[in-house]
């Protein structure tokens, strides 16, 4: 077995795609990582990652320190890079994991940016449906909010994934995991005008339709790359001082459930979340309603004052 750092690099991503069935976007964060990884073996006059011990591995942690990376970068590097190693001792190249007991920098810890309500009102509302693109694009914005979902996730939608008479959506999540969601009225509404008006005029420039709900203006399947330029491109329409990227459209739906009373395990179910500590970071918004509702539920929630 060819034992050079490209090699074992190409082993580990071909791992990642067929095995951990892993998006493009991890695919390409993993491969940006550990060519960097790469570069500061070369420097250091190392040719093969399988020569790499606890020495090294305290050096490169050194070199991400000297360069001022800040946390969350460097903990992402580090975890990049010691997947990378468990995998190599998990197919018998190496005996040990030398960033097995590195310890990852505390990451900084950042709120998830949500859109109010009125703000996602004044987003639907800027939408013209007697344009083709408008309404695919109002069908994106309104189904992201109604489920919650990934990019990738929203990019593998098929047409027969939809169930209408049912309004729910079999989704394929992350590691080829399933899952169905319920789709709100005004998703569902969205949803079935661009798929009987806009979504056919696109189809129809193509010889073979794509089979995929979202396509681009030559009827070919939306990519990431795509879904994302034309969420950035609406919001910038709408408003220069609104950022919000898809992903924030999923911190939205999870933070609005929350705050309108929903439990935190059905939103877990929702989101496709593996683990229920990674849906508590929304509930850090729900803190003034339960105050509220504290302070109105509790017999003793308030003191009355009087003499």
């Amino acid at each position: 077995m060819n034992n050079d750092c490209q090699s074992c690099i190409n082993q580990f991503i071909r791992y990642l795609q067929v095995e951990k069935n892993a998006s493009s976007l991890t695919i390409e964060a993993y491969s940006k990582d550990l060519e960097d990884y790469k570069f500061f073996l070369a420097a250091e006059g190392i040719h093969s990652p399988l020569l790499v011990d606890m020495k090294e591995a305290r050096l490169y942690f050194n070199r991400l320190f000297e360069k001022k990376y800040d946390r969350s970068t460097a903990a992402r590097k580090i975890s990049a890079i010691r997947s990378f190693y468990r995998f190599l001792k998990r197919e018998e190249q190496i005996d040990r994991n030398p960033f097995a007991v590195s310890s990852l920098p505390k990451k900084e810890k950042k709120l998830p940016r949500f859109l109010y309500e009125e703000e996602l009102e004044m987003l639907f509302d800027s939408f013209d449906i007697t344009k083709k693109l408008d309404q695919r694009d109002l069908a994106i914005f309104e189904l992201l909010y109604a489920t919650g979902l990934r990019v990738s996730e929203i990019c593998r939608i098929q047409q027969d994934d939809i169930d209408e008479e049912l309004a729910t959506l079999l989704v394929k999540g992350k590691g080829g995991k399933e899952r169905y969601v319920p789709i709100g009225g005004f998703a569902m509404e969205a949803v079935a005008f661009y798929r009987n008006h806009a979504r056919n005029e696109l189809a129809q420039k193509k010889k073979e339709p794509a089979s995929a709900l979202f396509l681009n203006n030559k009827g070919d399947q939306l990519t990431e790359r795509g879904f994302r330029y034309i969420v950035n491109k609406r919001v910038k329409e709408v408003s220069y001082t609104l950022q919000i990227s898809p992903h924030d459209l999923r911190h939205t739906f999870a933070t609005h459930l929350l705050n309108r009373g929903a439990d935190l395990r059905s939103v877990q179910n929702l989101l496709g979340h593996a683990s229920l500590s990674t849906t508590q970071i929304y509930t850090h918004v729900t803190k003034d309603r339960l105050k509220e509702v504290y302070d109105k539920a509790h017999p003793r929630a308030e003191k009355n004052g009087g003499s």
